[in-house]
């Protein structure tokens, strides 16, 4: 691993899920860390700079919605883009999604192909790792 490779938090309860998304970034060339629900994601922030978030809906403790509010209510996470990633395909699930500061909602399953593309693409130009 290099200092530049973008920083990426994996935030979902299940540990498979949390594992495989971590897995398909790795071998994308970015650098991950995980967190099991909303709350560890806001505390894992707090103490690191992530390029980029994704983020489950339905989670103990804090939901992936509150979560998304209280990184973009924090100066850690205000800029950082955020991948809303959910089984959750009802109507107005992307909106609220966006409307809790989202970048892009995307209904599981997600295939390593489609995700290291969001994720190289939304990380374009970036890196907070030094």
């Amino acid at each position: 691993m290099t200092e530049t490779e973008p920083r990426v938090l994996v935030v979902d309860d299940a540990a498979t899920v949390r594992l495989y998304h971590t897995k398909l970034l790795t071998d994308a060339g970015f650098q991950v860390a995980e967190a099991a629900n909303g709350l560890e994601a806001v505390e894992a922030a707090l103490g690191t700079p992530f390029d980029l978030f994704v983020v489950d809906v339905n989670m103990p403790k804090m939901n992936g919605y509150a979560c998304v509010e209280t990184l973009r209510s924090e100066t850690v996470g205000t800029a950082a883009p955020v991948v809303m990633i959910s089984t959750e395909d009802r109507p107005g699930d992307a909106d609220r999604a966006y409307a809790a500061g989202a970048n892009l909602y995307v209904v599981k399953p997600i295939s390593a192909d489609r995700l290291a593309r969001i994720a190289r693409m939304l990380t374009a130009g970036r890196s907070v790792a030094a």
